[in-house]
């Protein structure tokens, strides 16, 4: 009986349940769900919406870091010994999301083998993510580093049909994530939307035009500054 249950253990049903150590919680637009500096003792998961992550320096310098969706878990960082959160996380929308404590946490891991395979996945995927970006910030110009954060904001080369950016993601947010001004991204994105790559309607729709500038390097698309 104990091996029937187990083997129909469905971690996504589990992170949609309210449960031991784990609860639903919902936050509106521009709601903080854990601010840097906050003690660092439980991990989130997205059911549904969009995070803004974003650093503080010193100086008082803010910088967008990422852009989580749903699917994605956040604040693993205290599995790993953080005792404080080293960034903001802001909900760009309405958002529901478990939260589950360290040590609820770490148990899931430890005895459910389906539910430490998802999670792998997605630590895969996140450190694959931020070997691409630096690799991005490194070699590529601002104008390219836009267009594939447009990319990757509508979701090309995930399974299911490519989703329109809504209008919660700013142009500040876009500049302070590629790491260049406003300015600059609004003149990049007038000419995106000039050579026909993307459209605005209340959200910005991403072709897959754009996709075939990046891939092959076409000139419309600048390597340099």
């Amino acid at each position: 009986m104990p091996k029937a249950a187990k083997s129909l253990f469905d971690p996504k049903t589990f992170l949609a349940k309210v449960g031991e150590g784990k609860a639903i919680l919902t936050f509106d637009k521009n709601q903080i769900v854990f601010a840097q500096g906050d003690v660092a003792d439980t991990v989130f998961y997205i059911q549904k919406g969009r995070i803004k992550v974003l650093v503080v320096s010193e100086q008082g310098k803010e910088a967008v870091v990422g852009i989580l969706e749903t699917g994605q878990f956040f604040g693993e960082g205290c599995l790993n010994g953080h005792p404080l959160r080293i960034s903001t996380t802001t909900a760009l929308e309405e958002c529901l999301i478990t939260s589950i404590a360290k040590d609820a946490m770490l148990m899931a891991l430890k005895n459910e083998p389906k539910f430490s395979e998802l999670f792998m996945a997605y630590l895969l995927s996140r450190n694959s993510r931020i070997e691409e970006d630096l690799i991005d910030q490194l070699f590529n110009s601002s104008e390219k580093r836009l267009a594939r954060l447009l990319l990757l904001l509508a979701n090309f080369g995930k399974e299911g049909t490519p989703q329109p950016i809504t209008a919660h993601v700013s142009q500040e947010t876009l500049a302070e994530m590629i790491g260049t001004t406003r300015s600059r991204v609004s003149f990049f994105m007038n000419k995106f939307r000039k050579l026909g790559f993307i459209t605005y309607n209340g959200t910005i729709e991403v072709h897959s035009s754009l996709l075939n500038a990046v891939l092959y390097d076409k000139p419309e698309i600048k390597r340099d500054e």
